[in-house]
């Protein structure tokens, strides 16, 4: 298992050679839990503005694997990942659609609002269970695909206890 805080201040050359380290899995291997989610390569000042903590839940609808992410309060890597709340409910954004295409597995926001509609993730497997993936952040804007710092560590943590409407 590799541990969040090890891979913390890797160059983007360590990062791409443990994407390429990865391999393809079933999404439906990911289907019915939530996984915590670490933030890796951004600048400091990023992560100060955005978030290091963060956690992806994946639920098997009939159209395929789908998912969404839920905001973590920000606190040591060392602590619980504990869903922000807004009105008692954990709050949720970024919906996305996993796609196993040529390429690998991609988590595709084309469906969301905003800017997040132009994210692409590309996502491997760590471990024959596809209990540890590990992604990048990849943005399309018209019809290219541009890189961005962003990778990030998922870890199997729950099972997804109630799922987000569409």
């Amino acid at each position: 298992m590799i541990a969040p805080a090890s891979l913390r201040g890797r160059s983007q050359r360590e990062l791409a050679a443990v994407m390429a380290s990865g391999h393809r899995f079933d999404p439906d291997a990911a289907a019915g839990w939530i996984y915590r989610g670490t933030s890796l390569g951004l600048p400091a000042l990023v992560e100060r503005l955005a978030w290091v903590k963060f956690a992806k839940a994946f639920h098997r609808e009939p159209s395929g694997v789908r998912g969404w992410n839920l905001r973590i309060e920000q606190d040591a890597l060392d602590r619980p990942w504990r869903p922000k709340l807004r009105a008692g409910r954990p709050v949720t954004f970024g919906a996305f659609d996993v796609v196993d295409d040529h390429a690998g597995i991609v988590l595709d926001y084309r469906g969301e609002r905003g800017p997040l509609r132009a994210l692409r993730d590309p996502l491997v497997a760590l471990d024959d269970r596809a209990d540890v993936l590990f992604g990048r952040s990849l943005v399309a804007i018209a019809g290219r695909t541009f890189a961005t710092p962003s990778y990030f560590l998922l870890e199997r943590d729950v099972p997804v206890a109630e799922v987000r409407p569409r």
